[in-house]
């Protein structure tokens, strides 16, 4: 007989395994914790690692994810699956890189050769001497450097490609391409904890050893088994969507592990679940949250039925990326933004239980505090929460 997990346990186990049934007050959770337990935090938007570490904490700082990105280095900002920024425990780091970062670097490589080619402004022999000639550069700046002088250092990364649709400097392509294979990685923001403009290292100097290379069938095996004890039950076509690979790795991984085929509620179907970890989890008490935006829960499934609903027009881009959540008991049912004046308006799309919400949306305010965080990829409802709200005469 096929087991079934219902959306209700499903939520059950985001709510516990994601760290938002109850934020951690143990002195042994920290950042690089939280990143572990979501296997990585998304990290397209800088503010993104702070505001999902803080959603998971009971006491979080800024400074204590600076120390584990910056100081300890317990967390690596990485290119990963779907060619999307991540922070990842390092300790994970190599997995990451083996079952998804380095396909990312042989296919960037390869459409850059197209473009390079197509607008004539280099070959095979240019990229490879730009690249050696860029780390030389790195090198004789110490190890540390900003995109900005590079460019300075080495003139050809300022090359320019001329499309139709717009012209566009190699010079973030090139760096792109260095991180992920594994030569550079972004080191400390230039300004605040939410900006973006970062100072490349050489990864030999910021790590204590380069990373392993591990076999690609086995890091994607182990990728999928972290997902799953994470994110599980899921489906096949969930695990293909987050990591990005092909369906014959998606299932080639799965087929590596001791898994068991679950049914699901609603249109899903039927999931896959790792076979020591079917039974019921308790439902927890009544929890409310307010993630970010591209959050890793809200990001977790390509399948979001059971926990988004109705709410995607309001709460999507048009490109499919996802702003700002409030949460309630394993449900997004309505969305926020950081106003011009400071507050984190709230707009909740469906009647809910309104219970602890506004609580929850002034502690954020307090803990962002004078910085103005803005979502790269701005959704319909956060806009409309932004928009500074006119006096009546």
């Amino acid at each position: 007989m096929t087991l079934h997990i219902s959306d209700t346990q499903r939520r059950a186990r985001l709510a516990w395994r994601h760290g938002l049934a109850a934020p951690s007050t143990s002195p042994d959770s920290g950042p690089a914790t939280v990143a572990a337990d979501l296997v990585t935090l998304h990290a397209t938007d800088a503010a993104t690692v702070y505001l999902s570490v803080a959603a998971r904490l009971a006491a979080p700082t800024v400074a204590a994810v600076e120390d584990a990105l910056y100081t300890q280095r317990t967390l690596l900002r990485m290119l990963g699956m779907r060619r999307t920024m991540y922070v990842v425990p390092t300790g994970d780091a190599p997995v990451v890189q083996a079952a998804a970062t380095a396909a990312v670097a042989v296919e960037q490589r390869r459409l850059l050769l197209k473009h390079l080619q197509q607008c004539g402004a280099g070959d095979t022999d240019w990229l490879a001497d730009v690249e050696a000639a860029t780390i030389a550069a790195l090198q004789a700046r110490g190890g540390a450097a900003t995109a900005a002088q590079l460019s300075t250092d080495e003139p050809r990364l300022r090359t320019e490609l001329v499309f139709p649709q717009g012209n566009q400097y190699v010079t973030s392509r090139v760096l792109l391409l260095l991180a992920a294979q594994g030569h550079i990685v972004r080191g400390r923001p230039n300004g605040s904890w939410t900006s973006t403009q970062y100072t490349w290292q050489l990864l030999d100097g910021w790590l204590p050893s380069p990373l392993p290379q591990l076999d690609p069938a086995a890091a994607r095996a182990a990728l999928a088994r972290a997902w799953l004890a994470r994110y599980g039950p899921g489906t096949v076509a969930d695990l293909k969507w987050w990591t990005g690979w092909t369906l014959t790795h998606t299932r080639a991984a799965l087929a590596a592990l001791d898994t068991v085929t679950v049914t699901l509620d609603g249109p899903a179907g039927t999931g896959v679940v790792l076979a020591d970890d079917v039974d019921d989890v308790p439902v927890p008490p009544r929890w409310v949250a307010l993630l970010p935006a591209l959050d890793p829960t809200m990001m977790g499934w390509a399948g979001r039925d059971w926990y988004l609903g109705p709410h995607a027009p309001a709460l999507f881009d048009r490109t499919g990326n996802p702003g700002p959540t409030v949460w309630v008991d394993g449900r997004v049912v309505g969305g926020w933004a950081h106003t011009p004046d400071g507050r984190v308006a709230v707009e909740l799309l469906e009647q809910v239980d309104a219970t602890g919400i506004q609580d929850a949306a002034d502690r954020l305010a307090d803990w962002i505090g004078p910085v103005r965080v803005t979502p790269r990829f701005r959704t319909p409802l956060e806009r409309r929460l932004s928009e500074p709200v006119t006096p009546r005469r």
